[in-house]
């Protein structure tokens, strides 16, 4: 959000901040129209346009004689900005948090190298890591990267920082992405690191990354506990995002994990 956005937006903004980082708690009256409007020196339209936004997206409830409260919601992800995990946790005024399962090389499978657009058996490397937010788990990442991307990703500090931080101190910039999102049941590696039982349900965003010469420097394959993360698309007619509409049954176009044969998890050394 930057000072060009509309009024309505900014209010947006700082409330969903409110909200997520705890200013707000669920359960708490949403400040008076009166009291906002003193607070940010503005009118009465953009803070009801925002109070709006706030109620569609069930971020508060109430109205229409009862008072308005903050509803516990999960902290929405918008996809009209290309930004990284830790980047989007921050945006919320949430803690990001990561454990590094597996770090590795491994030659690429046939589908695995037409993702990453390089020749079978290439070497790539491949990290997974539980990401969390105010300590609390939020999501399973598996990231693939051919091996010139990613080798200076073997020997780094992933617990305590972002893999896309780590890449652009190299020169590798990601600039543009493509995400898939379905659906999917909860396999033994996200039941045992996400603490929930076989079969919870899971969101799945498949990802695609390219840098500015459109080279693909990662695939991904990112599954969030439904509680911990919504996603937010947003378009209008004068402006149309693309967006195209998949069969849930037709052949993914991105990765899929649960295609190889799952190997023991092992911790980083």
């Amino acid at each position: 959000m930057t000072e060009n956005s509309p009024l309505h937006a900014q209010l947006y903004a700082e409330m969903v901040r409110r909200i997520h980082s705890g200013v707000w708690q669920p359960g708490d009256r949403v400040p008076s129209e009166k009291s906002l409007v003193a607070e940010f020196g503005t009118s009465r339209g953009p803070v009801r346009q925002a109070l709006a936004a706030l109620r569609t997206e069930g971020m508060i409830i109430g109205g229409r004689g009862a008072p308005p409260r903050v509803q516990r919601t999960a902290p929405p992800q918008s996809f009209d900005t290309f930004m990284s995990f830790t980047e989007w946790a921050g945006e919320l005024g949430l803690e990001p948090g990561q454990r590094v399962i597996e770090a590795s090389r491994r030659p690429a499978t046939e589908e695995i190298a037409r993702e990453l657009q390089i020749a079978p058996d290439a070497p790539i490397v491949e990290i997974i890591r539980v990401r969390s937010l105010d300590a609390k788990p939020a999501m399973l990442e598996r990231s693939l990267f051919p091996y010139e991307v990613g080798r200076q990703l073997l020997g780094a500090d992933l617990d305590g920082g972002s893999i896309y931080q780590t890449l652009r101190h190299s020169g590798v910039v990601p600039v543009r992405a493509r995400h898939v999102i379905d659906a999917i049941a909860a396999h033994p590696l996200e039941v045992e690191q996400l603490h929930i039982p076989v079969g919870s349900p899971l969101l799945r965003v498949r990802r695609q990354a390219f840098d500015e010469a459109g080279t693909v420097i990662e695939t991904a394959d990112d599954r969030y506990l439904p509680s911990m993360a919504t996603f937010i698309v947003e378009n209008n007619a004068e402006h149309r995002t693309p967006f195209a509409r998949q069969a849930a049954n037709a052949t993914p176009s991105l990765y899929d994990p649960e295609s190889r044969t799952p190997r023991p998890t092992r911790s980083p050394a």
